[in-house]
């Protein structure tokens, strides 16, 4: 009988924070955009803010390995819970921007954006041994976080309705604030596994060698996400006129679909590692069929299904990211993956001066990147995934 570990409280702090994380991810393109801040402007505040979690998870996950991952789970949310309070009281652009710097708010806008902060897969690599266990309580998270997440793109929906104007925005994200807060609070009741001593400064010589081939796709895929999906909302309205209404509505939708996804991967009996590659294959083929889409509605259902075939691959690719590592590095492993994907995601940085070259640009590109890493992922994994490590 596998132990709990107050995972319920876990659950809970991934949907409250998916609900507020959702929303301001989504919104911060339209907000900045509302209050005058040019599209090239807003992809390098993007850039910033990418910038300054890549920074900061590294330092957490190596904080995490030798105090343990709770602790920092916990302080995630509480700068988040900062950045969501400056966002909803300030009307300052330099404390604007200051806020989604340091809330890390500039990353992808999808239907797993919620379940993921410093220390969360390492905290479930460490509290459960067996891969399988692994994947069905990641299946779980990110399903849960997904079908909540649709909270955070009712709330873009329904911003034009509580108000038109950009006072709207700064409403619901006072509401961002309390989930975000009360997701920290969740976080207190929560246990860890007793954390082995830490016997290297940084990472053992044979959980670098595993996760740097890791890296290497992960950089590639990042650069492609950077560029296509963190003004995505922005793009939405466009290239096709999309009100606040029919953005947060696609959204809604490809939560749900990515939730569906999410809790299928743990039905799936194929190998997690083939499952992880073809799932990032086709993420990039959904973008730059999104990219060729004359139609709205087209171009929602891609990314819909999209959404679908995200959360079948992020459970699997979670727990293979983690199969070579010892159990001591599992937070600095995690981090070094997560830096590789953020730092190469502050491509965001060109994604507004391609959105005035051409809108199918950055979808085009990013799509063909992120098909590429899916390749290579495979490729690089398919040698070292099976051997055996200490844990």
């Amino acid at each position: 009988m596998q132990e709990d570990y107050g995972y319920t409280f876990l659950l809970l702090s991934r949907v409250l924070r998916s609900v507020g994380i959702i929303y301001i991810t989504l919104s911060s393109s339209l907000y900045l955009s509302a209050i005058g801040v040019k599209p090239e402007i807003i992809g390098i505040i993007f850039l910033g803010a990418i910038g300054f979690s890549s920074g900061l998870n590294l330092a957490l996950g190596m904080i995490g390995d030798r105090t343990g991952y709770k602790k920092v789970l916990i302080f995630v949310e509480i700068l988040a819970s900062i950045a969501s309070i400056l966002l909803a009281l300030s009307i300052n652009q330099i404390l604007i921007f200051a806020a989604l710097i340091i809330g890390g708010v500039g990353g992808a806008a999808g239907g797993i954006r919620g379940v993921f902060s410093p220390g969360l897969t390492a905290l479930v690599a460490s509290n459960w041994n067996d891969e399988k266990e692994r994947i069905r309580r990641l299946s779980f998270l990110m399903s849960a976080s997904s079908l909540s997440g649709i909270g955070g793109s009712i709330l873009l929906s329904l911003r034009s309705y509580i108000s038109n104007s950009v006072d709207g925005y700064r409403m619901l994200y006072f509401i961002s604030f309390v989930l975000l807060l009360a997701s920290a609070i969740s976080l207190l009741f929560c246990k860890e596994v007793t954390r082995p001593k830490k016997t290297s400064k940084v990472m053992k010589k044979s959980s670098m060698k595993f996760i740097s081939k890791v890296v290497v796709s992960n950089s590639i895929t990042g650069f492609g996400l950077g560029i296509a999906i963190p003004l995505l909302p922005l793009w939405y309205n466009l290239a096709f006129h999309a009100n606040s209404f029919e953005i947060g509505l696609i959204f809604t939708i490809s939560y749900l679909t990515t939730a569906i996804g999410s809790l299928l991967s743990n039905k799936i009996r194929f190998d997690p590692l083939k499952v992880a590659s073809i799932t990032r294959i086709l993420n990039g083929v959904f973008l730059i069929a999104m990219a060729l889409s004359p139609w709205l509605p087209l171009a929602a259902g891609l990314y819909i299904a999209r959404g679908l075939n995200a959360g079948v691959g992020a459970p699997n690719r979670s727990a293979v990211n983690v199969r070579g590592v010892s159990a001591e590095d599992f937070g600095t492993a995690s981090s070094f993956q997560g830096l590789a994907t953020r730092l190469s995601q502050m491509s965001s940085a060109i994604s507004g001066y391609l959105l005035d070259v051409s809108y199918s640009l950055p979808l085009e590109i990013g799509g063909l990147l992120q098909t590429v890493g899916g390749y290579l992922y495979m490729k690089l994994l398919a040698t070292s995934t099976n051997k055996k490590v200490d844990s």
